[in-house]
């Protein structure tokens, strides 16, 4: 496997992080705004995520949001990273991405993953459980069958205007997951970096077991994850300093804060407790300056072989992550 990245397609996710001193409305604001960058430096596309009540996560409606950043762009492929399809009916799905298509065609992209909603509460409101993410495979074949007419267990029925439309699926998993998307001969995306034994494996396995289909003639692996570009090492460290604090406040306080400034993080008392998961969520991702994370990438292409990269970066500073970006695309030779 090479082990060049020129020719490995780059990729953007954003999960609509809301900040210290600004709402969810601005942070989709701030998401839409960000796929116009994302566009400007030439990555390949710009996917949303799906998050059901999750305090300090904005992005609740995946397919909403993704008309508004494919309507404030122009050439940049919009998709979903993704739909939890256990929490949808696949018809609506169908429908949703067929509107999509038809407004914005041959730049839609459908990403679908098979979690359900993380807590008893929304599991109700959204009138699922647990066990639905079982029916992940069999949702999956009812919702490509809606897009290629074979659906026939409601002969008189048809999505549309998804019906007939080429709507690319990407199925975002691993272990059971990765083995459906191989069986149905779809892309996979599976991350993140932090864990490389895992990951390579799931990607062997996948390969392994892919058949081809209508819907893709071979293999196709995006491999996610974080990865944070700056000037210095300390400064691509600072980028990811507020997600990881986020993330340790929600393991031992049960709910995800605003994404605050890496300066008031780091002047923080933390028990034992927050210090651990703190300092485990600083590790394992690519970040540094463009010498060490050009290696780092290096390194994740040639183990996985993927086809492309799917990066997401949750910060606070805003400018600092359209550098980042600006860095990474210089990287990868976007331009």
């Amino acid at each position: 496997m090479s082990s060049s990245i020129a020719p490995t397609r780059f990729s953007f996710l954003d999960r609509s992080r809301t900040r210290e001193g600004h709402d969810g409305p601005q942070a989709l604001r701030d998401t839409v705004a960000l796929a116009r960058t994302a566009e400007a430096l030439g990555y390949h596309r710009f996917w949303v995520s799906e998050h059901h009540s999750v305090p300090g996560v904005a992005g609740s409606a995946p397919t909403v949001l993704a008309a508004a950043v494919a309507a404030a762009t122009s050439t940049i492929r919009v998709g979903t990273g993704g739909v939890m399809l256990p929490n949808h009916q696949p018809f609506v799905v169908a429908e949703q991405f067929g509107v999509l298509a038809s407004l914005f065609p041959g730049r839609i992209d459908m990403g679908l993953g098979r979690s359900v909603g993380f807590t008893d509460g929304i599991r109700k409101a959204l009138g699922r459980d647990k066990e639905d993410a079982d029916a992940f495979a069999g949702q999956l074949n009812e919702l490509l069958g809606w897009l290629d007419g074979t659906q026939r267990a409601h002969p008189q029925v048809h999505a549309r205007p998804a019906e007939g439309l080429r709507i690319p699926p990407y199925v975002l998993a691993t272990g059971k997951g990765a083995a459906i998307a191989a069986g149905a001969g779809l892309p996979l995306v599976v991350g993140d970096l932090r864990g490389r034994d895992k990951l390579v494996a799931a990607v062997e396995e996948y390969r392994a077991a892919f058949r081809p289909s209508a819907w893709a003639r071979d293999p196709y692996v995006i491999v996610a994850g974080t990865v944070a570009v700056a000037a210095t090492e300390e400064e691509a460290r600072r980028l990811l300093i507020p997600e990881a604090w986020s993330m340790a406040y929600s393991r031992t306080h049960g709910s995800f804060p605003p994404l605050a400034p890496a300066d008031r993080i780091q002047a923080l008392t933390m028990t034992a407790k927050e210090r651990g998961f703190y300092e485990s969520g600083l590790r394992g991702h690519l970040a540094g300056t463009e010498e060490t994370v050009r290696a780092g990438l290096e390194l994740v292409i040639k183990e996985t072989g993927a086809d492309e990269v799917l990066v997401t970066t949750s910060t606070y500073d805003r400018d600092a992550l359209v550098d980042s970006m600006r860095r990474l695309a210089g990287i990868a030779d976007l331009g």
